[in-house]
């Protein structure tokens, strides 16, 4: 089938061959990339969502609950502000009134919890449960799916590292009167020192994320498009009046001259009408119009070599002819008798 179609359309149909695997190549690892800088993008989020909460933790673990103590009696009442996962999670609902945060969710996700608003669900429960099996797991991360919507999680093991943890969660009868006037005695005791809880957690939709990662690989492919369009444009032009148009009276000249008749005269009219041109170009195209120059200039020496001959070998075969027909002539009985008869006539003459 390449072989029916003219140049141009071979080069273009090639080109567009070439188009079509390199977008796909293109296309694919360009989304593969967007993708994986989509989930660093949300990995690096999440965990700066993490170390803010863990700081917020920290503090309220190390600097307000001890002065807190200092001043009040724990028996007596309980200020909820001294619990670290509380002060995170408040300081995290604000931190989510930036835009840029607002998707994100965050969850201390615990296997026996104080409030049952951070009960781990079995999705969590197996993080956890991982975390326990692989201690030096410092982190998970990956996708899940809550109510038909794509979430990104990242995880990092919930363990209790400090004694004070214990003051309120421990056993019943150790927690403070006011925390289980507020807390009742159900719900998280039994903790241990090094004991992994649960899973610090947080989630962020990754719908929009990905979304602007396709919207950023059709503009990549839309671009890519368009510059193969003024590439094809492009050359389709160049071959069309650099390559093809050049071609076409050095073709029709080959032609004319590989004919049986050349006329001289014909020949030189378009050779100067074309060639002239193209001979003046200093690529290729010129030297192969210079080397058609040559060849039309040898044409028209040969053509008028041939004159000269056959005007020669014309008088040659008139000569012959002549003495051929003067030689039928005398052997002619005509000729012979016309002769006789002339010789009888002189001799009666000398007489």
């Amino acid at each position: 089938m390449l072989r029916r179609l003219n140049l141009a359309s071979q080069f273009i149909l090639i080109l567009s061959i070439i188009f079509i695997i390199a977008i796909f190549i293109g296309g694919l690892s360009l989304s593969k990339a967007l993708e994986s800088k989509a989930q660093t993008e949300m990995t690096y989020r999440a965990q700066l969502a993490m170390q803010l909460v863990n700081a917020v933790k920290s503090y309220t673990s190390n600097d307000i609950a001890p002065l807190l103590a200092s001043v009040a009696n724990p028996e007596a009442r309980f200020f909820p502000e001294t619990v670290p996962s509380l002060s995170g999670r408040r300081v995290f609902e604000r931190f989510k009134q930036d835009w840029q945060y607002k998707d994100l969710m965050y969850k201390d996700a615990t296997l026996n919890p104080t409030n049952l608003h951070d009960k781990a669900d079995l999705f969590e429960a197996n993080l956890i449960l991982e975390f326990e099996q692989n201690r030096d797991t410092t982190s998970l991360s990956g996708f899940r799916s809550i109510k038909g919507e794509q979430l990104f999680y990242s995880a990092q093991p919930l363990i209790v590292k400090s004694q004070t943890c214990l003051k309120c969660h421990s056993s019943p009868s150790a927690a403070p009167k006011s925390h289980i006037k507020l807390y009742g005695d159900k719900n998280g005791y039994g903790w241990k020192l090094n004991q992994i809880i649960g899973t610090q957690i947080i989630y962020v939709p990754a719908s929009e994320v990905f979304d602007n990662a396709h919207k950023a690989l059709l503009i990549f492919i839309s671009i890519f498009i368009i510059i193969f369009a003024l590439v094809i444009v492009s050359i389709n032009y160049l071959i069309k009046w650099r390559v093809i148009q050049p071609l076409k009276p050095m073709a029709q000249l080959a032609s004319y001259i590989s004919q049986d008749a050349v006329n001289a005269n014909e020949v030189r009219t378009l050779e100067r009408s074309t060639l002239s041109k193209i001979a003046k170009r200093s690529d290729e195209f010129g030297y192969l119009g210079r080397v058609f120059q040559k060849m039309v200039r040898e044409v028209e020496a040969r053509e008028h070599q041939y004159k000269v001959q056959l005007q020669q070998l014309q008088v040659e075969i008139d000569h012959t002819k002549r003495q051929r027909e003067v030689a039928e002539i005398e052997e002619s009985d005509y000729f012979k008798n016309l002769q006789k008869t002339a010789k009888e006539i002189r001799n009666q003459w000398d007489k």
